[in-house]
């Protein structure tokens, strides 16, 4: 019985600590690290909750750019910071794989990390420069099949979500291309709509102005329907490759040992936010919609991610 008690007390004690550094958090700056270049996707999200989380919780939000490596240099400085809820990581779908590409990671990407909340859910889009002879998805596939290897495509880097998206197309098509790792989105944009890359797959929010004064044309969106910033482009699937989908996220991650009151509280935060009219009116502009889970849910999504989309790169070419 006396061990019970104990046991009991130990149990109160945790909870009541718990509960007062959630009262207490944030009373100093927080740092959310984007593994990406400045400009990307994941980098225009983390930016647009990080100025109005800075303003709900009363402290600075600040975004620090480690762009690399697919985006594994940033995260493991997230896994072995401080688990204390200011420094944060904002990662995309590429995070699930990169144990795939990138073997000996330092970190392990489900087991050191705790999700916080999805950002966003928004699609990319497969485009080509405006001088491409391609002017649809059979286009590109047909000439793809006729001369194997003999197209590139693009990519924010090696175990991006744009990486990703574009292997998950041509296994589907069964084309053989090759690809062109880049540091970041815009670079890929540069090079795509130069002509000097085929295609690639970029997220809509990235690359939308550059669509719409002419530079890149849109061939179809990867979602499972079409997006709202640009509703005249087909899916993939309506544009030839019947089943094809792939749902690019954008999410916020702690190191896995954040108290978890800090994790909910930065939860309930991001949903106040992202409910916020002028956020929801800048995210419809760009294409992104949001997509609320509770923390234990955003676990649970990014592990069945880590499975399915691990099998898809397990197949690429290396």
């Amino acid at each position: 019985m006396k061990r019970f008690f104990i046991a009991c007390a130990a149990v109160l004690s945790v909870a009541t600590v718990s509960a007062q550094t959630a009262v207490d958090y944030p009373n100093k700056t927080i740092k959310i690290v984007v593994p990406f270049t400045a400009g990307s996707a994941t980098d225009i999200m983390a930016r647009v909750v990080g100025e109005r989380l800075s303003a709900s919780l009363g402290q600075s939000v600040i975004v620090d750019n480690r762009p690399g490596a697919g985006g594994t240099l940033g995260s493991a400085l997230v896994a072995k910071s401080e688990a204390d809820g200011y420094t944060l990581l904002v990662v995309s779908t590429g995070h699930v794989v990169n144990p795939i590409l990138y073997p000996g990671l330092s970190y392990d990407t489900v087991a050191d990390f705790a999700g916080v909340s999805p950002l966003a859910s928004l699609p990319n889009v497969l485009v080509v420069g405006s001088g491409s002879p391609f002017k649809s998805v059979k286009d590109l596939i047909a000439a793809a099949k006729a001369k194997p290897d003999s197209l590139n495509y693009a990519s924010a880097g090696v175990g991006s979500a744009t990486h990703v998206n574009a292997e998950k197309f041509r296994s589907v098509a069964g084309i053989q291309v090759t690809h062109i790792p880049f540091k970041g989105t815009p670079e890929t944009i540069v090079e795509t709509s130069s002509g000097r890359v085929d295609f690639m797959f970029t997220p809509v929010l990235a690359s939308i102005s550059t669509i719409r004064d002419g530079r890149m044309r849109a061939l179809a969106v990867s979602t499972a329907k079409r997006s709202s910033a640009m509703p005249d482009v087909p899916t993939v699937a309506e544009a030839g490759l019947p089943g094809f989908v792939f749902d690019f996220w954008i999410g916020l991650l702690a190191p896995a040992k954040t108290p978890r009151a800090v994790v909910n509280k930065l939860n309930a935060e991001i949903a106040k936010i992202l409910e916020q009219p002028a956020v929801k009116e800048r995210m419809a502009k760009l294409g992104a919609e949001s997509m609320p889970m509770k923390p234990e849910q955003f676990d649970a999504y990014i592990k069945e991610e880590f499975v399915t989309l691990g099998a898809v790169m397990k197949a690429a070419p290396k």
